[in-house]
């Protein structure tokens, strides 16, 4: 299997992905768990888990985790945190546990990185009967500091052409899949520390930005630095996570 060219480049930025990348409030995990049956001690996987920002929240409300990443150097800092026992390598089209043998699956902004289609019947596959998934998107609201609106404005005039933004909705692919109950989607508004270097950081793990080429990335990175540190920075900012669910029919 291969990775989508930009999703590659997350395991250069692992540090700064795992610094400045929001973790999942309890209500989150509350959220999505309520909504998919899941009680304490139910079996989910982690897909795409990265260093494992959703993997701990999953933990921490007594849920039975095992991740699976692909890239070394976020699997490594997870396995550093939750203990290699718990992490697989591996991808979502190819995802390495046996059939029926997880109660849901979630997926933490990394769906639009998969082959939709093969990833929905490797899901399918893992899943227990009337098991679930959870697509979670995460929306950060800067708009409340100083630097807010001219720094999107920065980000969105870099940005090339990008599968979260610009491919098709998951709910698309799950209607076309088939085997699945409608698609639908709640949303859960929280708060995040906005410490300026955790947001610096957050900017700097974005793909496309670490795909830059070296020079021009660490010149667009001082400039977004100076913005930031130059501003006004609340001590907190909202944060809208989406959860996209459905049930296997």
């Amino acid at each position: 299997m291969t990775l989508h060219p930009l999703a590659a480049r997350f395991g250069s930025v692992a540090d700064a992905y795992e610094r400045g990348r929001p973790g999942y409030a309890p209500a989150v995990v509350g959220a999505l768990a309520a909504e998919l049956g899941l009680g304490p001690g139910a079996a989910v996987l982690d897909l795409a888990a990265g260093t494992g920002k959703l993997t701990r929240a999953l933990l921490a409300a007594d849920l039975e985790v095992v991740a699976v990443e692909p890239q070394a150097p976020l699997r490594e800092r997870l396995a550093a945190i939750i203990g290699s026992e718990r992490v697989r390598d591996g991808f979502a089209e190819a995802i390495p546990l046996s059939s029926a043998s997880v109660d849901a699956v979630t997926v933490a902004d990394g769906f639009h990185w998969f082959d939709q289609a093969q990833a929905l019947a490797e899901i399918r596959r893992v899943l227990r009967p009337s098991g679930g998934l959870a697509v979670l998107v995460t929306f950060p609201d800067w708009s409340g500091a100083s630097w807010g609106e001219e720094l999107g404005t920065l980000i969105e005039r870099l940005r090339p052409e990008h599968p979260g933004f610009d491919g098709p909705p998951w709910r698309e692919a799950v209607r076309t899949a088939r085997g699945w109950t409608a698609p639908r989607e709640i949303r859960v508004t929280t708060s995040q520390p906005a410490d300026p270097r955790r947001i610096v950081d957050h900017v700097a793990s974005m793909s496309f930005i670490a795909a830059l080429p070296e020079g021009e990335r660490a010149e667009w990175m001082a400039q977004v630095a100076a913005l930031v540190d130059n501003g006004v920075t609340p001590a907190e900012l909202p944060l809208e996570v989406v959860v996209g669910l459905t049930t296997l029919a």
